[in-house]
């Protein structure tokens, strides 16, 4: 590239502005200042972004070899935003794992086009909803994300989910936001159809349902957890320690499987500024993982000059 190119490329991959100047300097030195200090995690981020847009062997196989693949499989179905009964299903073709919900298809959502490099977007979730509800293909995007974002609300039972979705989705609104990936709420991990009368004795996979998920690029995939007293007490208020220690035990099993897992306490939404500090962590969050519009939003919410 050339010198007065170099400036628009970092911040493309989510670091640190600067001058033509400083970069004619020298190429290397400019992008090493902004390099130097990132872990690896961000740093493997970045490295795919490079990869994605520019042929480059060597670091591809750099990136393999540190392991950076996300999760495992391919994408089939969503299904997600339950706000009734349990949706019941079974396998229109269990070849190719397409699914038809035959009963209570009117309280979940599911969606089964395929992901693209970028993961899934507010703008794919968008898109997607305009074309499956013919009353909406003439709104623009921003209308049809109104509409959206008031159905996925209506999922969440609790004010502290609530509240995160709320938080997150204030991104949305920000330049570029529509680019960033969908907080997707109330998804269905394992999906079990037998009731505990037919069991026999068999236990249930636990958290069949996850509060909220994010499909990031590079098969990368984020749970989001709020959790209530339900998650820690029995139903009297008393601690329960085998309850507990199922939550930990499904935690490493998903984290095992290439998952990150992040929770937030109730306790932590007695705090009146609560949703700033969501909308921090989650703008932390992406940009570890090397999002390009998020940088900006950082400096905003931190209330960087830079």
């Amino acid at each position: 590239m050339k010198s007065y190119e170099v400036p628009a490329e970092c911040v493309k991959l989510g670091l640190a502005p600067g001058s033509e100047s400083e970069a004619f300097d020298g190429k290397f030195r400019y992008v090493m200042a902004r390099l130097r200090h990132l872990e690896l995690p961000r740093l493997l981020a970045i490295a795919q972004r490079c990869v994605d847009d520019h042929d480059a062997p060597d670091l591809q196989a750099l990136v393999d070899h540190f392991g950076h693949r996300g999760v495992n499989g391919e994408f089939k179905n969503l299904i997600f935003a339950a706000d009734g009964p349990k949706p019941e299903l079974f396998f229109v073709d269990a070849v190719n794992n397409e699914v038809e919900i035959t009963k209570n298809a009117e309280y979940c959502l599911i969606y089964t086009r395929p992901l693209t490099a970028q993961g899934l977007t507010w703008a794919d979730l968008v898109g997607w909803w305009r074309d499956s509800r013919p009353q909406l293909r003439d709104l623009d995007d921003v209308a049809v994300g109104q509409h959206l974002y008031k159905r996925l609300f209506a999922s969440l039972a609790s004010e502290p989910e609530q509240a995160v979705f709320r938080a997150y989705c204030s991104l949305y609104r920000r330049a570029g936001g529509f680019e960033l990936p969908a907080l997707v709420p109330q998804v269905y991990l394992h999906y079990d159809p037998v009731v505990a009368s037919m069991r026999r004795g068999l236990r249930p996979r636990e958290r069949q349902r996850m509060d909220f998920l994010l499909l990031l690029p590079r098969r990368e995939r984020v749970v989001i957890e709020v959790d209530g007293k339900h998650h820690y007490a029995d139903t009297g208020g008393m601690a329960n320690t085998e309850r507990y220690a199922k939550m930990v035990a499904e935690d490493r099993r998903l984290r095992l499987d290439g998952y990150e897992v992040f929770r937030f306490g109730g306790a932590e939404f007695t705090d009146p500024h609560i949703e700033q500090t969501v909308l921090t962590f989650f703008v932390e969050l992406l940009d570890k993982h090397g999002l390009p519009t998020v940088a900006s939003a950082a400096a905003e919410t931190r209330g960087d000059s830079a």
